[in-house]
């Protein structure tokens, strides 16, 4: 490696933070300058995806600090930089062959998508979560940066890692891909995920049948990660268990994984103690992908299913679906499996009445302001003058700010063209906006509402 691209990454590394460097720099390398040329290479597409987008301006300026002599920044992807290590953590890149004809590649979606249900090793886990896969963006960013710093010191730091959002946002994929990353890195390890039901329903066998070893299962391990634990409601025994586990594991250190679609707080009938014992790491909220996060992900995703596709296609899918992930996933498959069964590229798709009427988010075009206000204001039992007024009432001014919110979220207004529909300044605005922003952060019931307010707001 020349000492002058040394010298910028030693800028690089301290203008980021230090997970940041590890999990996208640690394997950013140089491979040639030629006339000024500057050509660098990545190990996936993932990581590429945000030195070109998150990280660009940090590149850019650590170039010029560095005094480095080029004209042009290209970065390519290089797979001989991504060997995997280990055989029980297998790592999924995308398969970046070059394959000429984009019916070629369609073809190997079916063989592609039969790949990807892998079977999972006796932990649970399935090996094609990475965190090389998952794609960051300012949804998740900190709930990555904490993952990395759980897999580098298991149980020393954010114990228990707690992450909580809604469904079909990644949560599974991320806190799978840490167990994957810490047996990477530590094979000896004893991970084990489960989700909450898994741990519910042995629990009651070994009760029926007085079995032996339950307890053992889940307080001899290392990393011990559970999923989809808003399900623990109303389940008092099961609850008594795992705050017994918890302790255990805890006491000695081990690390603990829990996700969540809400906070313990706003599960039913949860025990005090277990909440408490929860919210005592740092508890972290994951929240839909804006616009080119979902581009990134769809990406990545048709990268990994083998197949091409265009821009327009993906601006598309990005643009009409926002409910979550795993629907944005579903409406991919359902374009990519639609035109390998017509022979035609995607794009010649994303008009046809089939994939429109199937998305009710494609109205969105052709909501207006006034239609908007009108369904927020009878959602909330209020009048349209209601939301167009000056009252200061607690349930009018949240409607109003939610009104707010979801013209700038949905309809794209600027804080002026808000401002000026609701006679209202712009700081009044974003004040508005702001507040909505931060209470979905940890107020679930405001998520289910803005969630139902959009399927209301599309549908006729």
């Amino acid at each position: 490696m020349p000492n002058e691209w040394q010298s910028v990454l030693d800028e690089i590394k301290n203008n980021v933070s230090e997970m940041a460097y590890e999990a996208y720099f640690a394997r950013f390398n140089f491979v040639s300058n030629n006339d000024g040329i500057l050509i660098t290479s990545v190990p996936n597409v993932f990581i590429k995806a945000q030195i070109e987008g998150k990280y660009h301006s940090a590149i850019i300026d650590a170039l010029n600090s560095s005094n480095y002599k080029y004209k042009e920044f290209i970065v390519i992807i290089d797979n001989n930089n991504n060997k995997p290590t280990v055989k029980r953590a297998v790592e999924i890149s995308p398969d970046n062959t070059p394959i000429s004809t984009f019916p070629k590649k369609v073809t190997t979606m079916a063989s592609m998508l039969d790949k990807k249900r892998l079977s999972v090793d006796g932990n649970g886990l399935n090996p094609k979560f990475r965190l090389s896969n998952y794609v960051v963006g300012s949804n998740n960013d900190l709930a990555v940066s904490a993952a990395h710093a759980v897999i580098e010191n298991p149980g020393m730091r954010y114990n228990p890692y707690f992450i909580y959002g809604g469904p079909g946002l990644g949560k599974t994929h991320l806190i799978q891909a840490i167990g994957n990353e810490i047996l990477e890195h530590n094979p000896n390890m004893n991970v084990l995920y489960v989700t909450i039901e898994q741990f519910y329903h042995e629990f009651v066998e070994a009760m029926r049948k007085k079995l032996d070893g339950f307890a053992d299962k889940y307080r001899k391990v290392d990393v011990l990660i559970i999923d989809d634990f808003q399900f623990i409601a109303n389940k008092e025994k099961s609850q008594d268990e795992f705050f017994h586990t918890f302790n255990e594991l805890q006491q000695h250190d081990k690390q603990i994984i829990v996700a969540s679609d809400r906070l313990p707080a706003q599960i039913a009938t949860i025990d005090e103690r277990l909440a408490s014992r929860l919210m005592m790491g740092v508890p972290i909220d994951i929240q839909m992908p804006d616009f080119e996060t979902r581009c990134a992900i769809l990406k990545s995703k048709a990268e990994l299913l083998g197949a091409d596709i265009d821009n327009k296609t993906v601006e598309f899918i990005a643009e009409n679906v926002r409910n979550n992930i795993r629907d944005l996933e579903g409406k991919l498959n359902q374009i990519l499996a639609l035109a390998e069964l017509r022979g035609v590229p995607p794009c010649e798709l994303i008009d046809d009445s089939y994939i429109t009427q199937s998305n009710i988010q494609t109205k969105r075009k052709t909501i207006s302001v006034r239609q908007l206000i009108d369904k927020v204001a009878k959602y909330y039992n209020l009048s349209s003058k209601d939301l167009l007024g000056t009252s200061r009432v607690k349930n009018i001014k949240t409607a109003r700010q939610i009104g707010m919110y979801l013209m700038k979220e949905e309809l794209g207004l600027s804080t002026v063209e808000i401002g000026r529909e609701l006679s209202k300044d712009h700081t009044t605005i974003m004040h508005g906006i702001k507040v909505i922003k931060n209470n979905l952060k940890t107020d679930f019931n405001l998520r289910e509402q803005i969630t139902d307010l959009r399927q209301k707001i599309y549908t006729s």
